[in-house]
């Protein structure tokens, strides 16, 4: 009797070791990989990495009048903060009951000397002409990555003239800061071959469109030192190779618009970076490309193989309107990443976000996406799932 009861507790053990084998082979199994999109709903993705900590802020994602973010240890997890930025904090200086909802859009948070400092657009209160779309760029500050951000000032960075979205701020080598924008195709009707071939056509009686710019910033974020310096524009001539893939929300017939905005400068060895966003960013058309130069103020010359990232459902796949992305890096800073905001299929008119690798090599950049089958987690994660 003692024997077969030793023989049914050895079997019992050897049975509940191979179940809790089988069980950790299929968590390990379940945690080898992702698939794009994430589970956030936001437009224009920005990441930030502090404190071994990854934080996302974005355009919606479900936030008042303001702005709200995500965290993850993985860049794949996100759990909601909740709402860091809010227009009635002491400073605001935006207008709430302007068009589309005060228009709070394109956050960025950068880390300096232990704060945290809220690049974003929104309509500006101060407007005597009634313009219909008077952004203007603000900066917010906050002890915490989750906020609550403060408006610096009760004004915008600073007012070139014209309405501005999309700030992107770069830190360079030698100490300076340049904060990169787009000047809005409102009101900014301009001559070029596909204008007239759009008008040949019947379909419009004009083009507007969008530009990007950078200035050099204060240190302290106050304010802007010298004058814009124009950096990008759609092509004004159609044998211009860029010309085709730049225009496709005009010879769509999608709008009158052509588009350059959502940059990100980044910096590689010698060499500057800027990655932009072309084409109606409520369109299927919505694409990226890049230039590159040896000073951060340019000139830039566009590359070659734009655009980098771009729709693909043409080739069978189920995502369109990729566009506005940033960059991070993987937990252990070997792989970088392209974080952008695209549609699919199943999500509609919702913007979700997509992250995909991407790689800098001999002065071309090329994402690997958009890519919505499964693929290896973030060099690094393992490890923290492992901790």
């Amino acid at each position: 009797m003692k024997n077969i009861l030793l023989f049914l507790f050895f079997f019992i053990e050897i049975s509940l070791h191979a179940a809790i084998a089988q069980t950790t082979q299929r968590v390990a199994k379940v945690n080898a990989t992702f698939s794009n999109p994430l589970d956030v709903q936001f437009g224009d993705p920005f990441v930030l990495y502090t404190g071994d900590m990854y934080y996302m802020y974005g355009t919606g994602g479900g936030a008042d009048k303001g702005f709200a973010a995500y965290s993850s240890k993985d860049m794949v997890n996100w759990k909601r903060e909740g709402q860091v930025y809010f227009h009635d904090n002491k400073n605001g200086w935006s207008d709430p009951a302007a068009n589309w909802g005060g228009a709070y859009w394109a956050p960025e948070v950068y880390e300096v000397k232990g704060k945290f400092y809220l690049f974003y657009s929104a309509q500006w209160k101060e407007n005597p002409t009634h313009e219909a779309e008077n952004f203007r760029i603000g900066v917010a500050v906050a002890d915490k990555p989750t906020g609550p951000f403060i408006d610096l000032a009760n004004k915008p960075v600073f007012d070139p003239g014209y309405p501005t979205i999309d700030a992107n701020v770069f830190f360079d080598t030698d100490g300076k800061v340049y904060l990169y924008y787009s000047r809005v195709a409102y009101k900014h009707p301009v001559e070029s071959e596909i204008a007239d071939w759009a008008q040949e056509k019947g379909w419009y009686k004009e083009i507007e469109e969008s530009w990007v710019y950078s200035v050099e910033l204060r240190p302290d974020f106050s304010g802007v030192i010298g004058e814009p310096v124009l950096l990008l524009r759609p092509p004004v001539h159609l044998s211009d190779k860029q010309a085709e893939w730049e225009s496709r929300s005009v010879t769509a017939h999608e709008v009158n618009r052509r588009w350059t905005e959502g940059s990100v400068t980044f910096k590689k060895e010698d060499t500057y970076y800027i990655m932009y966003s072309a084409n109606y960013f409520g369109g299927q058309y919505y694409a990226v490309g890049y230039a590159t130069a040896t000073s951060p103020l340019g000139p830039y010359k566009k590359a070659a193989n734009n655009p980098v990232l771009q729709k693909n459902t043409d080739k069978g796949g189920t995502v369109t309107g990729t566009g506005h992305n940033s960059i991070t890096y993987s937990p252990d800073g070997k792989e970088m990443f392209c974080v952008y905001h695209a549609r699919t299929t199943k999500t509609g008119d919702e913007r979700v976000v997509f992250i995909d690798r991407m790689q800098v090599k001999d002065g071309k950049i090329t994402v690997f996406g958009p890519t919505t089958t499964p693929q290896k987690l973030p060099s690094g994660v393992r490890k923290i799932i492992n901790e």
